[in-house]
């Protein structure tokens, strides 16, 4: 197996970890403080549906990393390369969010875990 094959599905279990845990966030549980800013413990409704929409986009994003490498052919149709480079992109500025934001919990969990997938998109996008 190559760096990108195995990158690429560590890349893919993460954004489906985050997604889980955005799918908590929009059912209701008390995680908000690490994520959109840490301002409600709670997510409010509107929240809860963008919490919602964002375990979609993450759900999609881990698909595009295991087409991009071959670990699944389902999605043929997509064009991955500039999907990658617009999701690393995406991750390198989530990242710089995270780590202005004013939620403590949201700094220290949620700044490395954007940061080491940021990372290992970059190297996939550069292979």
């Amino acid at each position: 197996m190559d760096f990108v094959y195995v990158a690429s599905i560590i890349v893919a279990v993460l954004c489906m970890s985050v997604a889980a845990f955005q799918v908590l966030l929009s059912l209701g549980y008390p995680f908000g403080e690490f994520a959109m800013g840490g301002y409600y413990k709670v997510l409010p409704i509107k929240l809860r549906m963008v919490s919602a929409l964002n375990a979609f986009i993450l759900i999609f994003m881990g698909f595009v990393f295991l087409q991009h490498a071959n670990v699944l052919n389902s999605l043929e149709f997509l064009s991955t390369n500039i999907l990658v480079w617009v999701i690393t992109i995406f991750l390198g500025l989530n990242t710089i969010a995270n780590l202005m934001s004013r939620s403590k919990k949201e700094r220290l969990f949620m700044t490395p875990l954007s940061g080491f997938i940021f990372i290992l998109c970059l190297f996939i996008s550069l292979a």
